[in-house]
């Protein structure tokens, strides 16, 4: 299966605690499982480990150092460890080096700017396109948590047009609070150059709230027995 089949088991999480906040492809096969499963839903432990820790590395460095350069060399050194563990155990180096990439967009912006803040920026406009994605997906009347289950579930043709439509569309409207919610507290917190906060905004918001939002997300779209 390609990295975008939704159907793939996937290690990574959403890493808002991080520079980026990429969506995982894995994590949403949840939604077609009889059982939630939160840990599979987080990335397992080295999925939630490699999510959280070069932010919280960051920010705990700058907030004790008060100094970006040793924070953005400590965020490097951890993803540099991380994209070496993935290749060397002989996992996806695409997932691999979009981890990857994702921590090094934010180091190399805060680095150009001489701005801690900037670290997590990139995170803020992924968040932004999210949030419009989603909700032009259910202004076009094609939610993409439909369009989702529906191809885990291989029902493409009848998905629109089934009792189920109307949960897709309130679960789709979850996804758009999620990110609305994230950038109505943390861009603030990057105008303020309340960098500590910020971090620890993006640690909270991120893969906790990920996840607790796809288990709602699960129990809106799981089928009753009597659409099985």
């Amino acid at each position: 299966m390609s990295e975008l089949d939704p159907r793939e088991p996937g290690t990574g999480t959403d890493d808002d605690g991080g520079a980026a906040a990429p969506a995982p492809s894995g994590a949403f096969a949840q939604l077609a499982a009889e059982e939630f499963d939160v840990m599979a839903s987080m990335g397992g432990v080295r999925g939630l480990v490699e999510s959280v820790l070069p932010g919280l590395v960051f920010v705990v460095v700058f907030v004790a150092t008060r100094d970006l350069l040793p924070s953005l060399i400590a965020a490097t050194a951890i993803a540099l460890v991380a994209l070496a563990a993935r290749l060397l155990s002989r996992q996806s180096a695409a997932m691999a080096l979009g981890g990857f990439a994702g921590v090094m967009i934010g180091v190399v912006w805060a680095w150009r700017s001489g701005e801690a803040g900037d670290f997590f920026v990139w995170g803020l406009w992924v968040n932004a396109v999210y949030l419009a994605g989603v909700l032009i997906s259910i202004l076009a009347r094609w939610p993409v948590v439909g369009i989702i289950v529906a191809l885990l579930r291989g029902r493409w043709e009848s998905w629109r047009s089934s009792p189920a439509y109307a949960r897709y569309v309130a679960a789709t409207w979850l996804w758009v609070a999620l990110f609305a919610l994230r950038l109505s507290v943390q861009y603030p917190l990057y105008l303020s150059n309340q960098v500590g906060w910020l971090g620890t905004a993006r640690l909270v918001m991120g893969v906790p709230l990920f996840a607790l939002v796809l288990w709602v997300t699960w129990l809106l779209v799981r089928e009753p027995a009597e659409e099985k």
